[in-house]
């Protein structure tokens, strides 16, 4: 079977034609997202023939308390990820923006989201939800989702084969760090705890989100300074993080700079990076192994060098794994629709 994957990121779109179950690559695209692009339109002038796809699987970002598997996708699953644009503002409406173009120019071919939310559906309760008024999470669903679930469980599968284990025997911490970042516990095969939380903007220092703040400062924003709701919002998605801090977001270009806040911004980053390790390795307990992974995480050795430069960190055995977040989707979508 051929199946076709779309990946419609915050910052790009990635889309790879599998011949299944063989995980041969037919065909491969990758697109810097331009402020004026259309994706819908890039989806449906990608350089393949759709009349040859028997499936196509698609990157979904937020799948809230509804969706923790895979699902095909209906006009009732359509109108569920729209109400959930709110919870991941810079990726749920690009991810939708790709299945209604297929719907509409293609179709005949079915379609199966799979949720980035959904291999942290393992998550405990003491895990997952706030220190917030109980009530909030009764009728609300305000809790820590956990994204980035594709590529966790990608470097799961493909870091105990490196270890000999079985996934379900298998103890580790996955760095996913890109423009948008995350941090994983695997225990025994399973997320136990993860970097971001209710949204994709908790946790680490990203490319242009903060991260991890003292919610106060919001409304510190809001009340002392003015700031509108989408203001904050703005702030805090799209002005933060590194490109906040120094201006830029490309690690790369930031390590190559010599002013005084480039270093700052990787030196604020690594030491989020090492708290969080420090802290999952207590959950954990016994780690078989750190994962780095993602654009920065695969291709910056410095930055892997500063995270694992500590006296209690630097005894953990790591890999670098090029994480394969198409080929995953395509194994799940294959599964949903054989059953």
């Amino acid at each position: 079977m051929r199946v076709a994957v779309i990946n419609c990121g915050s910052s790009s779109l990635k889309f790879k034609l599998f011949e299944m179950p063989n995980a041969v690559v037919l065909h491969e695209e990758m697109i810097e997202l331009q402020k004026d692009d259309e994706i819908g339109e890039l989806v449906a002038n990608l350089e393949v023939d759709f009349s040859c796809v028997d499936v196509i699987g698609h990157r979904v970002v937020h799948g809230g308390e509804s969706f923790v598997e895979p699902v095909l996708i209906d006009d009732a699953v359509i109108n569920a990820v729209e109400a959930l644009i709110p919870l991941a503002p810079l990726h749920n409406g690009a991810n939708l923006a790709g299945i209604k173009s297929i719907k509409k120019h293609f179709i005949s071919i079915p379609q199966v989201a799979v949720f980035d939310t959904a291999f942290h559906a393992t998550l405990e309760k003491d895990a997952y939800i706030y220190a917030l008024p109980y009530a909030l999470y009764e009728k609300e669903q305000v809790r820590r989702y956990g994204f980035h679930g594709s590529s966790h469980s990608y470097l799961l599968k493909a870091a105990a084969k490196q270890l000999s284990k079985k996934p379900e025997d298998t103890n580790i911490i996955t760095l996913h760090l890109g423009n948008g970042a995350s941090v994983c516990a695997i225990k025994n095969g399973k997320s136990v705890d993860t970097s971001m939380g209710f949204t994709p903007l908790e946790g680490l220092v990203m490319g242009s989100r903060s991260g991890d703040i003292d919610p106060a400062i919001v409304i510190y924003l809001q009340r002392e300074l003015g700031y509108s709701y989408d203001e904050v919002d703005t702030l805090l998605n799209k002005r933060s993080g590194l490109l906040g801090l120094c201006g830029e977001s490309d690690v790369r270009t930031i390590l190559n700079a010599a002013d005084e806040r480039s270093k700052l911004a990787v030196d604020i980053m690594v030491r989020r990076i090492q708290k969080y390790i420090g802290a999952y390795m207590v959950l954990l307990e016994d780690v078989d192994a750190i994962v780095f992974s993602g654009g920065i995480g695969e291709h910056s050795e410095y930055i892997r060098a500063r995270v694992m430069d500590n006296k209690i960190i630097k005894n953990l055995k790591y890999f670098v794994i090029q994480t394969d977040e198409e080929l995953e989707i395509a194994n799940e979508s294959l599964r949903v629709v054989k059953s």
